[in-house]
């Protein structure tokens, strides 16, 4: 059995339903967010827990036989930085904790594609060395120090480490005003019947939907072999605002969409992720193109609110 931490988020959600479609038997933890989504009711073991107690965590493995973990709860800071250090290190060494008693053969974690932030190189690969750079945002800073966290804590322990660099996530279960992507609220806007606030057209960089990043993460859980502990978690092919209007157009008769001319920060290219190494070691071709996405999201929101 694999136990997916924050299971019932955007992203644990799709990694859950991926695997139960590989054949595996799925446990997911449960905290803040409680209900399950149509797509995987029934279809998975559901386990209240806060993952900063630690008795709590380890007695999971008593309850089940857990195989691998892939560990993606986390929590959104608030006016206290040090608070959201304390809470989200606590739920990560507990789960490092977890695997080692529990013996497991991979343990994967949530990193960011913001440990990049400071490579001009484009696309962003593995084998870049992260700069010393000044970060936009705590979760950013507290997923560049997941890294090595992860992999001094697993050392000689014989349980595998799997870092996922994972890119800008978008789809059903997202916050449909979240401030981390624009592509749910101006979909949303357009749904409410509203005209979006303008988004410049070649602004955009590194998008992958959700059911997507949940496919490549339940790979990398399950892969016979990994030849890397690290691996980019996106769909490797660059996005622009421009693609998202054209698709949103291409659904809904008359739509009439204005975008801002170029790149708000003039011209270049936006960063993105690439896959090469993801898709060797599993198999991974991302199954959505923008086009695809944005109708299968469209669809969804026809019956649920996120």
């Amino acid at each position: 059995m694999i136990l997916v931490t924050g299971g019932l988020g955007m992203i644990g959600a799709h990694t859950a339903r991926a695997l139960v479609d590989l054949g595996h038997e799925v446990v997911v933890t449960a905290h803040h967010r409680t209900e399950v989504p149509p797509f995987l009711d029934g279809r998975v073991t559901v386990e209240p827990l806060d993952v900063t107690d630690r008795d709590a965590f380890l007695a999971l493995g008593g309850r089940h036989r857990i195989s691998d973990v892939v560990h993606l709860a986390g929590t959104v800071p608030d006016a206290d930085p040090v608070r959201f250090f304390r809470t989200d290190t606590a739920g990560l060494l507990n789960a490092l904790d977890a695997a080692r008693a529990w013996g497991v053969r991979r343990f994967a974690v949530a990193s960011s594609l913001g440990v990049y932030i400071g490579r001009s190189e484009i696309p962003w690969t593995e084998d870049l060395a992260l700069p010393t750079a000044t970060l936009p945002h705590l979760i950013i800073a507290f997923k560049k120090a997941v890294e090595p966290l992860t992999t001094h804590s697993l050392a000689g322990s014989g349980v595998q480490p799997v870092v996922l660099r994972i890119g800008s996530i978008w789809g059903p279960l997202m916050d449909p005003a979240s401030p981390f992507n624009p592509i749910p609220p101006y979909i949303s806007a357009v749904l409410r019947g509203e005209q979006p606030p303008p988004l410049h057209a070649d602004d955009g960089g590194d998008s992958c939907y959700a059911p997507d990043a949940g496919r490549a993460i339940a790979l990398l859980a399950t892969a016979p072999t990994l030849r890397h502990d690290t691996y980019n978690v996106s769909s490797g092919r660059p996005f622009t605002h421009r693609r998202l209007a054209d698709a949103l157009q291409a659904i809904t008769p008359g739509l009439r969409l204005d975008l801002l001319p170029g790149r708000q920060a003039g011209p270049g290219d936006d960063p993105y992720l690439d896959i090469t190494r993801l898709a060797h070691d599993t198999g991974f071709a991302p199954a959505f193109d923008v086009a695809a996405a944005v109708a299968d999201y469209v669809a969804w929101r026809a019956g649920n609110p996120r």
